[in-house]
This record gives C-alpha cells, sequence and structure tokens, in this order.
C-alpha cells in the first residue's frame, strides 16, 4: 500500500469506514487519471481491477471519497458531474473540449475567504474552483484546423 493508500485509509477509518477492494479500485482509477471521470467511466475502468465491482457501489464510493476531500465533484457539460483525484486545497482548469483537467494549488483562496466572511458574516465550509477553457493540446488543433480551412 502506497503512501496515498495509508493517509486514505486513515481518513476513511476516521470516518468510520474501511479501506475494502472495491473503494481501492475507484481510488486507484482515479489517481491514474489526468482527467475528470463520470461514475460511469469510473465503473468501467475500475470492473478492470475488481470484476464484482457494482454502480452502486461505484457512487456511493464516489460520496465518501468527496465528503473526506480524497476525490472532488467537477463539472461537466450538460449538467451532470465527473470526479477527479484530489490532492487537498486545490482547484482545477477543466479543458471544456478534451476533458483533460489540471489541478493547481490557488494560494490567494484563503485571504479572499477571510474576506468574505469578514464583509458577510457568512461562514465558508467549502468551496470548488473551476477556471473552464482550452487546453494547449487543444488550442493547437484548433489553430491547425482554422488554418487547414483557410483558401
Amino acid at each position: 500500500m502506497d503512501t496515498c493508500d495509508k493517509a486514505t485509509a486513515k481518513a476513511l477509518h476516521k470516518a468510520g469506514y474501511k479501506l475494502t477492494q472495491p473503494r481501492l479500485a475507484v481510488l486507484q482509477v482515479l489517481r491514474d487519471s489526468d482527467e475528470q471521470l463520470s461514475p460511469y467511466e469510473i465503473h468501467e475502468r475500475a470492473k478492470a481491477i475488481h470484476a464484482g465491482l457494482g454502480l452502486v457501489t461505484v457512487y456511493r464510493t464516489l460520496d465518501i471519497l468527496d465528503e473526506l476531500g480524497v476525490a472532488r465533484r467537477v463539472h461537466l457539460k450538460g449538467h451532470c458531474h465527473g470526479y477527479a483525484w484530489s490532492q487537498g486545497d486545490q482547484h482545477y482548469l477543466v479543458c471544456q473540449r478534451c476533458g483533460h483537467i489540471v489541478a493547481f494549488p490557488c494560494k490567494g483562496m484563503r485571504a479572499l475567504i477571510d474576506h468574505v466572511r469578514e464583509e458577510t458574516g457568512f461562514t465558508v465550509e467549502e468551496h470548488l474552483l473551476e477556471l473552464k477553457g482550452l487546453c494547449p493540446d487543444c488550442q493547437a488543433e484548433a489553430k491547425g484546423s482554422a488554418g487547414e480551412s483557410t483558401p
């Protein structure tokens, strides 16, 4: 078991859950992916690791992992959501064309949240920051196809 699995096992145990083989399969899929995945995609990939994995177990596991901050819900097109591996207080750049995600730390977020609390009296308990656009590969592809269509 590697370090992140040990940390995840500890977080699960502290919250009253065990690190079962199905949960470990879901974790491995999330950790090995650099894109947001729908629960169905996670299920399909994780079945290769743990053949008996059910879709309901995937949904339940994702809810637990999101609650513990191990996985983060990422919004997808069509008002759906996917999930991405979380490394603590990180936020996401999401490519709207290919779905590639890049996690990045947001150093100024704590100051912003403190300012919001001071100005409004509102206590922020959680937040999600996603910046959407095109990744470098999709930008290059868009430039290439724009050049091809020019007469």
